[in-house]
């Protein structure tokens, strides 16, 4: 059956999500700890690494902050259960929250009530992207609440912002410090508004492999540029001082209106969690790890 299928999947990628990590991010931190020379860094790197094993091996979640529930979700027009496919991925959030368990991180934001299944008004959140084909493709993505506390949006004039983007990044990490637990992940959106530079910049930290590159030349230059810049802060691995602040840029875009220059800045820990999986008519499905490139 179509929604045992999905329900299965679902399951299995938040079970996957909360409990170990990317294999992307893993390469990243084992060559963080090769090329950090600060001590004291490359022992919080290592307690890191340490940390995922641990949590593989006994089933646990790999951070005690497992997240907001957020799916990313590229839904077929030919996928025979559209009308349902949210509501199905709400249940597994539901009943992994009792099965894992996952700590209760949904709150009522006036009244303070915790809703211990982590399913109430917009949560799971979803971003829904429409798609040719008869399946239904989701990543499931829980972000903890220190990669949201520094991260910004704000709209600067056309006329200094190019000059001006550089410097607002690197004040952004400065100002985050410790806090997202660096080495962190800095998502860069630019658009036309707040909304949309916030959203480009969230996906960017969280969806985007490390090690990928925009496919535009110009912004790939800008990725490294920004990265090579951030490292040379000093904050370092918690916030010990290091050479590994981030372990990756990613930017983003939007075209702009002529008179406003949005810009979002979104950070990702270095526990970035995302498993996903694709599931097909016939109750098939496959996990995955990374999504490709966004578009």
């Amino acid at each position: 059956m179509l929604e045992t299928a999905l329900l299965r999947a679902a399951k299995e990628a938040i079970a996957r999500a909360t409990v170990g990590l990317p294999s992307d991010i893993v390469a990243a931190l084992e060559r963080a700890v090769e090329s950090e020379r600060s001590e004291m860094a490359r022992y919080h790197l290592k307690a890191a690494l340490e940390n995922v094993r641990l949590a593989v091996r006994r089933r646990a979640a790999a951070c005690q902050d497992t997240g907001f529930p957020s799916f990313y979700v590229k839904l077929g027009d030919g996928f025979p259960l559209r009308s349902r496919a949210l509501e199905i991925l709400a249940q597994a959030v539901r009943e992994v929250s009792h099965e894992l368990p996952l700590r209760p991180n949904v709150v009522h934001p006036i009244t303070g009530r915790v809703f211990e299944d982590n399913v109430s008004a917009g949560a799971p959140w979803f971003d829904v992207e429409l798609a040719a084909g008869d399946y239904i493709e989701f990543f499931y993505v829980p972000r903890g609440g220190g990669s949201e506390l520094p991260s910004v949006a704000f709209t600067l004039p056309p006329g200094i912002a190019l000059r001006e983007l550089p410097r607002v990044v690197l004040r952004a990490v400065v100002r985050a410090g410790p806090v997202p637990c660096p080495p962190v992940i800095v998502g860069i959106g630019v658009g036309p508004s707040v909304d949309i530079a916030a959203r480009l910049a969230k996906r960017a930290a969280v969806l985007r492999p490390v090690g990928s590159r925009h496919p535009e030349p110009e912004i790939a230059r800008v990725e490294e540029e920004l990265l090579r810049a951030i490292n040379m802060l000093g904050i370092g691995a918690q916030g010990v001082g290091g050479a590994i602040t981030a372990l990756d840029v990613h930017v983003e875009y939007a075209c702009r209106h002529p008179a406003a220059f949005s810009v979002g800045i979104a950070f990702s820990c270095w526990a970035t969690r995302r498993a996903g999986a694709r599931v097909y008519p016939d109750g098939s499905y496959e996990p995955l790890d990374a999504p490709p490139r966004l578009k």
